[in-house]
């Protein structure tokens, strides 16, 4: 749908979503019918808008996503290396990440995973 100003200062034809005399982004159609452009005060009637049609589409995740997703999931580590001993199967290296879960003036929580056995142990640092 396009809008058309019968005058001489701009013969544009636009998108219904822009002012055809200045360009600019319209609001939306107001409660007493009729849209006036911010920039150039420019009037456009409901009448402009009574044919509009909105289609949204939404996306969701297709198998083969979810399926990338499950790759990504290997037995690898899940962040940077350390040596650090397993308490459960007595292994020298595991991987950590940390975050923030206290209040900003302590300390970050280090999570630790056994590359080996995929046990969790939390240090508050």
């Amino acid at each position: 749908m396009s809008l058309e100003i019968m005058s001489t200062e701009s013969p544009l034809s636009t998108s219904t979503a822009f002012c055809a005399r200045c360009g600019s982004i319209l609001p939306l159609l107001q409660e007493f019918g009729s849209v006036k452009c911010y920039t150039c005060k420019a009037h456009y009637e409901a009448d402009n808008y009574s044919k509009m049609k909105f289609q949204y589409t939404i996306h969701f995740n297709t198998i083969s996503v979810i399926t990338n997703e499950n790759i990504l999931h290997t037995d690898g580590p899940e962040g940077p290396v350390v040596e650090r001993k397993c308490a459960k199967c007595g292994y020298d290296r595991m991987s950590y990440a940390t975050l923030q879960l206290r209040s900003a003036d302590e300390g970050q929580t280090v999570f630790y995973t056994c590359i080996k056995c995929k046990y969790k142990e939390t240090e508050n640092s």
